[in-house]
């Protein structure tokens, strides 16, 4: 695959002995080679800089900035309409194998790092088109299984997520339980090796597309704790008693498919059961440290695309006769956006460093997703007020970055509950 042979590919040489550097390196006295960070690029979405990447993600990025450029920007408005992106376009990720890249070979995906993965959630914000849920599938879904499901599971289900042939969802939130996982009240109960489940969820990302579901719900209803009580299931599409209701129409987010999920009487074989029974939560304990760490750089990535697009239009605008550029207001602005990115876009990087190399902690995890989430919301608020009139017509990116990021703060636990676990981590005994 594509991705396989670019993140395979031996270290390129960056300059030839006696050339100039490439722009986006610097040379030290010694004529080493470094990296610049996104403070002193030309723009924050430069490809090259960043010193925890290497020349091979910069080449993968390139192929998939070209894959996000050719094959999801000029269709997404017509996405939006729709309220999902297209099957077709799953299945073309999947051939340039931008699916299951952080997934091991030997499970069936690409078998290249966390950074990786990295370049492919920022590549995504950075045509600002939200509506492709690869980074859910790939990173949030597949990881559960390659982790903890068993080999027929893994056999079965890996390599068709990776080709993009089998779209992947995790349905964790109901009607009365969103950040409060104990409070879960669908409800699996065993029927000789079967399970028979009941209940529904909602607010599900890649839901109505979905062929495979990771399903929580209660098994141990007298367990000393909910806790101690629930398990994962792989539910699949077609399956008598799943019902997928309406897509929801949201203020924003409007190309990715978002659905309410039933579940009435579904006969559940043994083979459905995720890991282990009644472990499903120490499994999402092990695993939501990634799906913040995911909403936290694509948060960054969103807010490296919005002061590029503002950037753009205040040297174009004019007003009183010149660019409003030329304001020093509209400057000191500019000035305070893009020092608070890039101190943000630095603590990203180490907590994606820190992932990398399996020292990530969930606290750390939690601080990064609350403050990438709120800066993302903070930059989209001023950015609009810097584009004016026109930063409330929805033909303008920024209007669409807007209301995409009104829901970070919101999913994947809120960031009041980020909060709490920072808190506690703070005033605990250890």
């Amino acid at each position: 695959m594509a991705a396989r042979r670019l993140l395979s590919r031996a270290l390129r040489p960056l300059c030839a002995p006696g050339a100039r550097p490439p722009a986006r390196y610097l040379q030290t006295e010694n004529h080493e080679l470094i990296r610049q960070e996104t403070s002193s690029a030309k723009t924050l979405m430069d490809i090259g800089t960043r010193r925890i990447f290497s020349s091979d993600h910069d080449i993968f990025r390139e192929s998939v900035r070209k894959f996000f450029q050719e094959a999801v920007l000029p269709y997404h408005a017509e996405w939006e309409k729709a309220g999902q992106v297209s099957r077709e376009l799953w299945e073309k990720a999947g051939q340039q194998g931008l699916l299951g890249v952080n997934i091991s070979e030997k499970h069936g995906g690409i078998g290249g790092d966390l950074l990786s993965s990295a370049v492919v959630w920022e590549e995504q914000m950075y045509v600002n088109c939200s509506g492709p849920g690869f980074s859910l599938h790939s990173d949030i879904v597949m990881p559960y299984i390659a982790n903890y499901g068993s080999k027929d599971q893994i056999e079965r289900f890996i390599p068709e997520m990776s080709a993009g042939k089998c779209i992947g969802a995790i349905a964790m939130t109901e009607p009365g339980a969103g950040s409060d996982l104990q409070g879960v009240r669908t409800y699996a109960k065993k029927d000789g090796s079967d399970w028979i489940l009941n209940g529904s969820k909602v607010f599900i990302t890649n839901g109505w597309m979905s062929d495979l579901v990771i399903v929580v719900a209660v098994t141990n209803r007298e367990a000393r704790s909910p806790a101690h009580g629930i398990s994962l299931f792989l539910v699949e599409n077609g399956m008598k008693g799943f019902i997928k209701g309406r897509k929801l129409e949201k203020i924003g987010l409007k190309a990715q498919d978002t659905a309410e999920l039933f579940f009435e009487d579904v006969r559940l074989p043994a083979s459905a059961l995720l890991g282990q029974e009644n472990k499903g939560f120490y499994y999402l304990m092990a695993e939501l440290p990634q799906e913040r760490l995911l909403i936290a750089d694509m948060a960054l990535a969103s807010c490296e695309f919005m002061f590029e697009e503002t950037r753009n239009y205040v040297k174009q605008r004019k007003a009183f006769g010149k660019t409003i550029a030329h304001l020093q207001t509209v400057q000191h602005k500019l000035a305070e956006l893009k020092t608070q990115i890039c101190v943000g876009r630095t603590f990203v990087d180490s907590c994606l460093q820190l992932h990398e190399e399996k020292r990530l902690d969930s606290s750390t995890a939690s601080m990064a997703k609350y403050w990438a989430s709120d800066l993302q919301n903070s930059v989209a608020t001023q950015c609009v007020q810097l584009h004016g009139g026109w930063g409330y017509m929805w033909e303008y990116p920024i209007a669409k970055a807007f209301v995409d990021s009104r829901v970070q703060p919101i999913y994947g636990g809120t960031n009041e509950i980020m909060k709490e676990l920072i808190a506690r981590d703070i005033v605990i005994d250890k």
